[in-house]
């Protein structure tokens, strides 16, 4: 397996597994996200659809390379924001958001019992931690780490093939 595939499979498989902890802990475990959460999701939804556009241009020219960098660059920002949200549940700095719900569409009726029924959901409140570090937090380790390795990947020359 090349450097390139090796990264190619990390852009799969990095966000997947961090997407299925956070819907996880979203859908089964009940911790509702704020707005902060859902940012650190989009950058992994573009590296899942990058990636997968990668495999789809592995024959090409370029051999889908392009699609892989974009693709740490997607899991990278997710970090990054994750920093940010670390540093806003730690009292570092102030968020750039207010507190959030999710509110449904319908009636006016189905509205008001929505909003009745979700709960407010506070940016710098943590709702779960592990080792000290909240989920952005781990969220920030996780994906600037495997971003990393991505770029080290990504640099590496492919051995010559015989």
């Amino acid at each position: 397996m090349t450097p390139l595939d090796k990264a190619r499979w990390l852009g799969l498989l990095v966000p997947a597994a961090l997407l299925a902890g956070a819907l996880g802990s979203q859908y089964i475990g009940g911790l509702h996200p704020c707005q902060m959460c859902h940012w650190q999701r989009w950058g992994h939804y573009a590296a899942l659809g990058l990636t997968v556009l990668s495999f789809a241009f592995r024959g090409g020219r370029s051999d889908g390379r392009p699609f892989v960098w974009l693709a740490m660059l997607g899991i990278l920002s997710s970090g990054l924001v994750g920093v940010f949200h670390a540093g806003v549940e730690a009292d570092l700095w102030e968020g750039l958001t207010r507190c959030t719900s999710g509110v449904g569409s319908g009636s006016t009726q189905d509205i008001l019992a929505d909003i009745m029924a979700t709960p407010l959901v506070r940016c710098d409140d943590i709702q779960w931690s592990f080792l000290g570090i909240s989920m952005a937090g781990w969220n920030a380790i996780w994906s600037i780490g495997f971003a990393m390795v991505m770029t080290w990947l990504l640099t590496r020359r492919s051995p010559a093939r015989a």
